[in-house]
């Protein structure tokens, strides 16, 4: 295999700011919002995995997605706030590389496990009666190792692409971790097919599971039409409102930092928008699945009784 060619041997992540008092604020900022993440995820992983009416293909996908938001958030975080209040601003090479190599693949898993979980919601509603048959244990693991295999397969053949450039000059990547606009901006040999592999990977992770999520609503949609009370249809969408919010919420900032036109390109924004998708996001989503449903909210009173008791 191709070895790492690079010129330099570390980065220098800039961060947000410089002002230590601002620091400091955002120290304790990315604490409370970590200790929420881990906590929320956690919690959500052990009720799914405890409560018998929580067995069903739809938890199985939630639990999977707060195993990969715990994870996700922990590629960052961590590493922001020792920024946050370090004066050590560096990231080895090899942990650039790491970073960028486990944030993508859990990102793109993200991706195929929404998508899935909007072929989930399909069957339910649009074939009820063979939602049982189809949605086995077997089928919905499938899924989930397809979405994390496939995702780390295609991330390590483009992690493999981008940090094979010659990185020369400026080693500052004016971010809070190791992504891909400012590290392609710091490559000095940046060829025409490695934008075409690019487009593919973000055609292939990102594109292709909202045009399979939005067909799948198409058909949601046309099948809640057909039920003919009001209560039912309401009934029927609020299965899928959850699913809708996370899908809107994450792939909306995606959309936004890597599809929109190089000319309303702002670098400020574009920190925000990823701090919001990779650290807030991670956070919500427990949020999102546990308060909007009843069955989440009765397996942790039961789970609080138990522990009281």
């Amino acid at each position: 295999m191709e070895k790492f060619n690079h010129t330099v041997t570390e980065f220098i992540l800039a961060g947000f700011t410089r002002d230590p008092g601002m620091q400091l604020v955002l120290f304790v900022l990315f604490l409370v919002v970590y200790s929420v993440t881990v906590v929320g995820n956690i919690t959500l992983i052990v009720l799914i995995c405890t409560d018998p009416r929580l067995h069903t293909p739809m938890y199985f996908f939630i639990g999977n997605l707060s195993f990969l938001d715990l994870w996700y958030s922990t590629v960052y975080t961590p590493k922001i706030m020792v920024t946050c209040v370090s004066e050590d601003k560096r990231i080895s090479f090899a942990g650039c590389v790491a970073q960028f190599f486990f944030s993508g693949g859990l990102a793109y898993s993200e991706c195929y496990l929404l998508a899935a979980m909007a072929y989930d919601r399909y069957m339910a509603i649009s074939k009820p009666l063979l939602y049982a048959q189809v949605m086995t244990q077997s089928v919905c693991m499938g899924l989930v190792a397809a979405s994390y295999l496939g995702a780390f397969v295609i991330c390590g053949i483009f992690t493999h692409e981008t940090f094979t450039m010659t990185f020369c000059g400026d080693n500052v990547i004016d971010d809070f971790f190791c992504d891909l606009p400012p590290l392609v901006r710091l490559a000095c040999d940046v060829k025409d097919n490695y934008y075409i592999f690019l487009y593919f990977v973000l055609a292939s992770n990102v594109l292709t599971p909202i045009v399979f999520i939005l067909a799948s609503y198409l058909f949601i949609i046309a099948a809640i039409s057909r039920i003919r009370s009001t209560q039912g249809q309401l009934k029927a969408f609020s299965t899928c409102s959850s699913h809708l919010i996370s899908v809107t919420l994450y792939f909306g900032s995606i959309l936004y930092i890597y599809y929109r036109p190089k000319s309303s390109y702002s670098l400020e924004q574009d920190k925000i928008v990823s701090l919001f998708y990779t650290v807030v996001f991670p956070m919500l989503n427990p949020m999102i699945y546990s308060l909007r449903n009843k069955d989440v909210k009765e397996a942790l009173r039961k789970l609080l009784k138990m522990i009281a008791s």
